[in-house]
């Protein structure tokens, strides 16, 4: 493997690094974009074995980042989100061999048709150049962005919240191993060497034509701060104010499981469900089970006047809480009367990020998942299925919630552009 890069203590020489780092990136990415797709593959290959073989370097940094965290005082959902286990180690690994295996969207032509004149037209997709990728906390993203933009035949700058520095140089070092036993330039994929967080505002500039997009994977005030600041095109990944809407006809069973796992199996995640929607005519048979099933499990429940008289422990809601991306063990729950007014709270508070419907009323579940202007919708599913894996990508930079270029799970296929290209026989224009 190669030697782990050291953090930069000043920032005296940071723009003159970060100039640097950008113009290897580029040099690389006009090389990546013209490797086959095997060359791709065997480095994908290649950094799949080197992270199950280092999984022991890996969650020994990780342990490091995540003690400095907890001694910092941050949240159990910002410490869980850090957290990396043997199991989440082993599930990047696999990640990788998913996007391994994705079909190669560069060069792929999408349309050709022919003009009356005899020129063929065809619509090919090509990489986008160098991508900027800035995460907070979750270290995972470093191997889920490196090996995406890897298939998609980009190169990406990558850099990570200060919190899993470690945690990030300790997968890097993998990404570099597999690029380096392909035969690719490792510049294809770089880390950020410092935790200097004016690194963050030279990316933004683009570093002189370095960055062809920014791709902001955090926060609110991250995504704002890039949002408001870049000088080149960004991916929007907002907040994830997700809903689900149990509809009248919904079946008690399965409105708790889903309910509980939206919130519960890992309610830091962007995916998580921080509104619960109870149709009127559900109330009397769903809503006490399922308040007395998310407190039971830990969930802190705030919720309107009929939600609070249900149970003593609901704390009541604010109007602020409707808009609330939590990112923790917390739920706002309120009744509503119809379809169309859940569908008019969603619209009202939500993020367009992922929402869903238990219902067994199928008019119901078309008329939520048309009309709900969200980049997932879900019918009798947990919104914990907003995931690039779990829709068969492997992996994901993240979920856009824009409606230009790419929306929803951001993928290999979402990471490439296109050009024409234009046969001719000699054809003039009159």
């Amino acid at each position: 493997m190669s030697a782990p890069l050291k953090a930069i203590d000043g920032d005296a020489d940071l723009a003159a690094l970060m100039t640097d780092l950008a113009a290897k990136a580029r040099a690389a990415a006009r090389v990546l974009a013209l490797a086959p797709p095997e060359q791709k593959n065997r480095a994908l290959a290649a950094i799949e074995r080197a992270i199950r073989a280092n999984a022991p370097a890996i969650l020994a940094a990780n342990a490091e980042d995540v003690a400095e965290a907890r001694a910092g005082g941050m949240t159990s959902a910002f410490v869980d989100r850090l957290t990396l286990t043997q199991a989440r180690v082993d599930g990047m690994a696999d990640g990788v061999a998913t996007v391994r295996e994705i079909v190669d969207p560069v060069g792929a032509v999408t349309e050709s048709w022919q003009r009356p004149n005899g020129m063929t037209i065809e619509r090919v997709r090509v990489p986008l150049g160098v991508i900027g990728v800035i995460f907070e906390s979750r270290p995972n993203v470093a191997a889920d962005a490196g090996v995406l933009c890897l298939k998609s035949g980009n190169a990406v700058i990558l850099r990570g919240g200060s919190d899993s520095f470690r945690s990030c140089r300790a997968i890097h070092q993998c990404l570099v191993q597999g690029l380096h036993e392909a035969g690719l330039p490792e510049a294809a994929i770089t880390l950020v060497p410092t935790r200097d967080r004016a690194a963050v505002g030279l990316m933004l500039t683009g570093l002189n034509g370095g960055i062809d997009v920014i791709v902001p994977r955090g926060g609110k005030s991250l995504v704002g701060r890039v949002e408001a600041e870049a000088r080149v095109p960004v991916f929007a990944h907002l907040e994830g104010v997700n809903h689900i809407y149990v509809d009248a006809s919904a079946k008690l069973d399965m409105a708790k499981s889903v309910v509980l796992n939206a919130k519960m199996r890992r309610p830091g995640v962007c995916g998580a469900v921080e509104t619960l929607l109870i149709d009127r005519g559900a109330a009397a048979t769903t809503l006490k089970p399922l308040v007395e099933l998310l407190i039971e499990a830990g969930c802190e429940v705030r919720g309107d006047d009929i939600v609070q008289g249900v149970d003593a422990r609901v704390k009541p809601a604010s109007d602020e809480d409707w808009a609330t991306e939590y990112e923790d063990a917390i739920i706002s729950a309120k009744i509503v009367d119809s379809l169309d007014e859940a569908i008019a709270h969603i619209q009202n508070h939500g993020s367009h990020h992922t929402d869903a419907i238990v219902t067994e009323d199928a008019a119901a579940a078309q008329r939520f998942l048309n009309e709900v202007d969200s980049a997932i919708v879900l019918h009798n599913a947990s919104t914990q299925f907003a995931d690039g894996g779990e829709f068969g990508f492997g992996a994901e930079i993240g979920i856009a919630t824009g409606k230009f270029h790419a929306r929803g799970p951001v993928g290999a296929e979402q990471l490439t552009s296109f050009k024409y290209r234009v046969h001719g026989t000699g054809q003039t224009r009159p």
